[in-house]
C-alpha cells in the first residue's frame, strides 16, 4: 500500500523543473500589451508597465525681441513698438526717452509681450529696460536703444471747420497746410470723413497746400460730420512730416438758400424748401467787368457787423458797411447800403456786392450760417478759381472727382 501512495503522490505534484520552467515564461495576451508574471508564494502575478508621466522639457533661456531692433535709426514715431519673450515671460519692462520720462505701454494677458500704447516723439532716443525669466528660471536683461526720424521740416494742417459748430448745407471741408505738400496721394490716404447721413463726396486738391472736401450735391439738414486727418508720423515727401493729428466734428443746420438774379434786381430766401422772403436788391454794375457780381453758387464765409470796405482801383477806402456777410475771397458782400436803397430791385450799381435795406440786410445777418449758400444768375462774369477758396459749387462733379490725388 505504501508503494502505491508514494505512486499516486509522484502523478499528483508536477516536478520542480517543470515549475522553473513556468515560472519564467512569459504570456504574450495581444499584439500591443504584454503582461509580467513574477512568482509569488502564491503563483503569479502580473507587472504593470511604469507610467512615463509628463515630458521633462529642457531648460531653456528666455529669448528677447525688441521692436525696433537695437540700433535701428529713422524709426517713425507711430510704427509698432513692443518687446516679446520666447521660453519664459516678461517681468518688468521700461522704455524711457532721453529726459527719462517712460513711455505708456501694457503687458499682454500672457506676459509675453509689452506693447506702447502713445506714439513717441521726432528726433528722439529711447531706451529698452527690463527684465524677463526664461524656462530655465534664469532672469536676462531687456536692452538696446533706436532713434527716431528726424524731419528735414514739419508741416502742419487746419480746418475750416470747428467741433461741435453748425454749418450750412453747401459747407465745404477746407484743408490748409503750413507749407507745401509734395506727397499728396499718402497725405490724402491719411484723410477721412464720416457722415451720418449717407452721401456721395470727394477730395479735390486745389493747389499744393489746399484740399476740399465737398459732397455731390448739398448735406441734407442735420447730418453730423467727422472729419480726421492722421498726419502724425505721415511722411509728405522731401523729408517733411506731419506735426500732429487734427480731427472735428460738426453739424449741418436747416436748409437756408439765398437765391437772387441779378436781371431782376431781386434776393429770395427759401427755408427747408419753402420761400420765405423777397428782398429787393442792387448788384455788381453789369457794364463794368471789375464790378459785376459774379455768377455761380457762392458760398457764406463769415459774418460781421461791421466792416470796413476798402478798393484802391475804384478809389474808396475803409467805407463803413454794417451787417456784412462775406459770400467769397474775392470781395464780394451780402450788406446794408442805406445810399443805394432807391437803387435796389431797380439797378445795379454796387461794387461786386448784394446791396440790400438796412432792416433786410440785418435778417440776413441774423440769419444766415456760415455754409449757407448764395446762388447767383443773370450776370457777365463767373465764379471761379481766380475768386479764392469756396468756389467749389461752380466745378462740375467729375472735374471735381478729377482733382483727387487717388
Amino acid at each position: 500500500m505504501a508503494g502505491v501512495r508514494g505512486s499516486r503522490d509522484r502523478r499528483q505534484r508536477p516536478s520542480k523543473r517543470f515549475v522553473r520552467w513556468a515560472l519564467a515564461v512569459v504570456v504574450v495576451l495581444t499584439p500591443c500589451i504584454t503582461i509580467l508574471f513574477t512568482p509569488t508564494a502564491h503563483g503569479q502575478v502580473p507587472v504593470r508597465p511604469m507610467d512615463p508621466g509628463p515630458p521633462v522639457l529642457p531648460a531653456v533661456s528666455a529669448q528677447i525681441v525688441t521692436q525696433p531692433s537695437a540700433g535701428a535709426d529713422d524709426v517713425n514715431p507711430t510704427a509698432p513698438v513692443r518687446v516679446s519673450v520666447s521660453h519664459g515671460v516678461l517681468d518688468a519692462v521700461s522704455l524711457t526717452n532721453p529726459e527719462g520720462k517712460e513711455v505708456a505701454g501694457h503687458f499682454s494677458s500672457d506676459k509675453l509681450s509689452w506693447t506702447t500704447t502713445e506714439p513717441l516723439g521726432y528726433a528722439k532716443t529711447y531706451t529698452w529696460s527690463g527684465t524677463a525669466t526664461g524656462v530655465d528660471h534664469i532672469r536676462r536683461a531687456v536692452t538696446g536703444a533706436f532713434q527716431t526720424v528726424v524731419p528735414e521740416r514739419m508741416i502742419s494742417g487746419r480746418f475750416n471747420v470747428a467741433d461741435n459748430a453748425t454749418y450750412g448745407i453747401a459747407m465745404p471741408i477746407a484743408l490748409t497746410f503750413s507749407s507745401r505738400v509734395i506727397d499728396r496721394v499718402a497725405v490724402q490716404k491719411a484723410l477721412s470723413v464720416h457722415t451720418s447721413v449717407p452721401i456721395e463726396g470727394a477730395w479735390a486738391w486745389l493747389d499744393d497746400t489746399t484740399v476740399h472736401w465737398r459732397p455731390k450735391s448739398y448735406f441734407a439738414p442735420g447730418t453730423r460730420v467727422s472729419v480726421t486727418a492722421k498726419l502724425y508720423g505721415l511722411a509728405m515727401g522731401g523729408g517733411a512730416f506731419g506735426r500732429e493729428d487734427i480731427t472735428s466734428t460738426f453739424t449741418i443746420g436747416r436748409s437756408y438758400v439765398l437765391r437772387g438774379d441779378t436781371r431782376t434786381h431781386r434776393l429770395l430766401v427759401y427755408v427747408n424748401g419753402i420761400q420765405v422772403a423777397d428782398y429787393p436788391a442792387s448788384y455788381g454794375l453789369d457794364s463794368d467787368p471789375g464790378r459785376a457780381t459774379h455768377n455761380g453758387t457762392h458760398v457764406v464765409m463769415s459774418k460781421y457787423p461791421v466792416f470796413y470796405m476798402s478798393n484802391p482801383r475804384y478809389h474808396y477806402k475803409n467805407i463803413e458797411a454794417r451787417w456784412a456777410v462775406r459770400m467769397s475771397d474775392n470781395g464780394e458782400f451780402i450788406h446794408s447800403a442805406p445810399w443805394s436803397v432807391y437803387e435796389q430791385g431797380r439797378t445795379n450799381v454796387s461794387h461786386g456786392c448784394i446791396n440790400l435795406s438796412p432792416a433786410n440786410a440785418k435778417t440776413v445777418f441774423n440769419e444766415v450760417l456760415p455754409g449757407d449758400p448764395v446762388e447767383v444768375i443773370g450776370s457777365s462774369r463767373h465764379l471761379g478759381s481766380s475768386d479764392g477758396d469756396y468756389y467749389d459749387w461752380t466745378v462740375p462733379w467729375d472735374t471735381w472727382k478729377a482733382m483727387s490725388a487717388l
